[in-house]
């Protein structure tokens, strides 16, 4: 599964995620916000690709129309408001655990710089710690996991085949113009791919 399918599955899960929709040349996008802008390949692995993250909707337009000529032949070009990030982080979920690491504030914090405030790992009734056990609060966690079952009811024929899913989440604000949190905390998850 790539970006653009696990956008596209995260959509049709019924778990919070992100409120994206696909860029054209007539996009128009509220100057109150900040916005995000992705690329996904239709087919084939597709990490890496340019992204414009936490830009203004002039430049997100500009960025967006450049994107697309790049990539209109073989992806698309998505957008969805940028949020703020408080703690973040990946699950890995396949038939035997699942695995829960969490930063604070952005995943860039993990996936770039290598930091971790804790890993939770879950196998059957037990659970370890590594790190930080006060760092994701209960209610944080649980939300979590009844998420993870969702993922997990849906892909049981994957899992039982061997095959890991990676999650990305946040736990997030929306911005406003001046990068300011606006309206309460939640939960969002904005990637999902498969794994052998």
């Amino acid at each position: 599964m790539n970006k653009l399918m696990g956008f596209l599955e995260l959509k049709h899960l019924n778990i919070p995620t992100i409120p994206w929709k696909e860029f054209s040349s007539e996009a128009v996008l509220d100057d109150r916000y900040l916005w995000t802008l992705r690329t996904a390949l239709k087919s084939s692995s597709d990490l890496n690709l340019p992204r414009a993250v936490g830009v203004n909707s002039h430049e997100a337009v500009i960025k967006g129309n450049e994107f697309l000529s790049q990539f209109s032949n073989n992806g698309k070009v998505i957008y969805y408001p940028y949020f703020i990030a408080e703690k973040s982080g990946v699950v890995e979920i396949n038939s035997k655990r699942i695995v829960i690491e969490a930063v604070e504030k952005d995943l860039w914090n993990f996936v770039t710089y290598g930091h971790k405030n804790v890993t939770i790992t879950y196998i059957g009734d037990n659970i370890e710690y590594c790190g930080d056990e006060k760092f994701l609060l209960p209610k944080e966690t649980e939300e979590l996991l009844k998420n993870v079952n969702v993922i997990k009811s849906k892909y049981r024929g994957d899992l039982n085949e061997g095959k890991s899913l990676i999650a990305e989440w946040s736990f997030a604000y929306n911005t406003d113009i001046n990068n300011e949190p606006i309206g309460e905390k939640y939960l969002v998850f904005y990637e999902l791919r498969s794994i052998d």
